[in-house]
């Protein structure tokens, strides 16, 4: 079977469906973002990507701090609904009954109902084109204890992740293998 080719285009999936939230405890914005991900360890860092007339655009321009928090089966309602509504002109957490979290180390909010805030500092905004990249440090990560194992580790099995594919919200799937299995040594 052969492949099809299209034009150029962002067709890398699936990738994480977050809603990022900005502002502070009085005044705060929650939008869904699908561009963004992991660019270093060592300082560990991330970006959001977003389009300039965004409502969120001018917030997290002027305060150079969000917080980006992972979604779930359970938040795939509201995640969609911040992601097509204007923070303009609505209350995002207050209509998708969301509750504003205190931050550790940023004044932008935290969304409770996530199972994990990623609390991030904006280095540098880079203009991509239709999108604009903000580069920022990771300053916390604040996980629910409810998804920590008895050894310590954060398990990714028991919050229902979503993800986000050429249009539509996914729930991932069962674990296929970790890191290193294909050349474990078999005993």
């Amino acid at each position: 079977m052969a492949k099809v080719i299209w034009k150029p285009g962002t067709f890398i999936y699936p990738i994480p469906a977050v809603m990022v939230s900005c502002g502070d405890m009085k005044k705060s914005n929650i939008i869904t973002v699908a561009w963004t991900g992991i660019l270093n360890t060592n300082p560990p860092k991330v970006y959001i990507s977003l389009r300039p007339t965004r409502y969120s655009h001018k917030i997290i321009s002027e305060k150079k701090e969000f917080v980006i928090n992972l979604t779930t089966k359970q938040l795939a309602y509201a995640t969609d609904w911040c992601g097509v509504k204007t923070g303009e002109k609505v209350d995002k957490f207050k209509q998708m009954h969301l509750t504003k979290e205190k931050s550790n180390f940023v004044n932008a909010p935290a969304i409770k109902e996530s199972p994990v805030s990623v609390e991030c500092r904006v280095e540098k905004i880079v203009k991509m084109g239709s999108h604009d990249m903000f580069v920022a440090e990771v300053l916390s990560i604040n996980a629910d204890e409810k998804y920590i194992d008895s050894k310590g580790a954060f398990d990714i099995s028991k919050c229902d992740l979503i993800a986000y594919a050429n249009g539509g919200y996914y729930c991932l799937g069962k674990k296929v293998g970790k890191f290193g299995y294909s050349v474990k040594k078999k005993r």
